[in-house]
């Protein structure tokens, strides 16, 4: 680590806008980069996150430079592969451990044969096959595109025609190409989801907070699956013993399991736990290879340490002589703000206003789906645009200081869309 190291952020949504932001505060870091990045980061790259020669050119012409990638796409094209064959240096893992978020299918065998507690399932490919599983079932099922599919591939189904309905999408209309050409039917378990991610240096887990997203479009977690309408941390579903279990249970056993096939997990690995309501066991439901979205927003503003020092030592293997990472004790809540008519079809190119609004040193503003246009104004460019986050001494504070800040936000004929129950799951805890 010399004292002025530059840094290319790989993405553009509002979780890689939190990380630079957070990066931004090292002692340690120059300037960084963010390819593509949105209309709310500066020193944008025109290089598109998923254009690895590209990439990998800019960053061999650049100096003390360290890569942090945030989506999952590059991972899954070997990013990481590619750069650590030049001798670049970059943070996040390759693409064989990458499966574990890149196929529902390979994590879910993975995980059987670990050990690791996960609800029961059946793969398939084969359309009838999967149909004559699910009027067998008794219980309500989930199913799942086995590939990746921007957070839209889970169908949570409350009724037998709604199971069939979603493996026709699937496997017969292709209606998610070819991240659904075979698909995991698992059980559907009632509980809580919590969210557990933690920094890997291939041998080493250092965990972050816990942290809670809401993952359907509307309020009382109604309606399909998104990319995510919000985030909370802490999690008061979750205790300290709790999460120190499932570090030991999970996280560890992945990234011990991973080395004993040959490579290490490097980057941020992050579980979809949920919480058994009647026996309260922690089922693991995903592996994402990733940091969360909109997890990250909430544990960025809440971490006090030098998060560049700790992406610096887990690049090198050096995780195991960090210090604790210390955090806030504050809540911090995430509400996405996101344009009217996601997860399905919507309209960009509409001017925010409301950006310039005094929040107060509470609330972060982090772009997702912005651009600029030809004027230099700020607009919406995607489904999820803005992750409006703010701190508060308790949950209920930090939810009236993010609602607050979203109020005085707005795009279009009042086009903005968002749920207004982000975090009231910590309030009742």
């Amino acid at each position: 680590m010399t004292s002025s190291d530059n840094v290319l952020i790989v993405g553009f949504g509002s979780r890689e806008h939190a990380i630079g932001w957070k990066i931004s505060q090292s002692k340690h870091v120059g300037k960084i980069y963010f390819a593509p990045g949105n209309g709310g980061t500066s020193e944008n790259i025109d290089i598109k996150h998923n254009d690895i020669d590209k990439l990998l050119s800019f960053a061999k012409r650049q100096s003390n430079l360290l890569t942090i990638v945030g989506p999952e796409e590059p991972l899954s094209l070997g990013i990481v592969d590619a750069f650590e064959k030049e001798g670049l240096r970059i943070f996040g893992p390759r693409k064989e451990p990458a499966r574990l978020e890149t196929s529902k299918a390979f994590a879910k065998e993975f995980m059987r044969d670990i050990g690791i507690r996960t609800p029961k399932f059946e793969i398939f490919t084969d359309p009838e096959k999967a149909k004559d599983y699910v009027i067998k079932q008794s219980e309500p099922l989930v199913i799942k595109a086995n590939g990746l599919a921007a957070g839209k591939g889970v169908v949570v189904c409350d009724s037998t025609d709604q199971a069939i309905a979603a493996i026709e999408n699937m496997l017969i209309k292709n209606e998610f190409g070819a991240a659904g050409t075979k698909v995991v039917i698992e059980e559907r378990l009632s509980g809580e989801e919590v969210s557990i991610i933690a920094l890997c240096d291939g041998k080493t887990v250092t965990p972050l907070v816990p942290s809670q997203d809401h993952k359907r479009i509307f309020d009382d977690d109604k309606g399909p699956n998104t990319g995510g309408m919000g985030a909370y941390s802490p999690a008061p579903v979750i205790d300290s013993d709790l999460h120190e279990e499932i570090v030991k249970d999970v996280m560890e056993p992945v990234v011990i399991a991973i080395e004993n096939r040959g490579t290490l997990f490097k980057g941020f690995l992050y579980a979809g736990i949920m919480l058994d309501e009647t026996t309260r066991k922690p089922y693991v439901l995903e592996f994402n290879a990733r940091m969360g979205d909109p997890e990250c927003q909430p544990i960025m503003m809440r971490m006090k340490s030098d998060l560049y020092e700790y992406i610096d030592a887990a690049v090198d293997g050096r995780l195991e002589s960090m210090p604790q990472i210390e955090w806030r004790d504050q809540t911090a809540v995430c509400v996405v703000m996101a344009a009217r008519g996601y997860p399905g079809s919507y309209e960009k190119g509409k001017v925010i206003e409301g950006l310039n609004s005094d929040f107060g040193p509470q609330v972060m503003v982090f772009h997702a789906g912005t651009a600029r246009d030809s004027q230099g104004r700020i607009v919406t460019n995607g489904g999820r645009v803005l992750g409006v986050t703010a701190f508060g001494e308790d949950a209920t504070t930090a939810i009236d200081n993010a609602y607050s800040a979203v109020g005085k936000i707005r795009w279009g004929k009042d086009e903005q869309y968002y749920r207004r129950d982000i975090a009231r799951k910590a309030i009742r805890h």
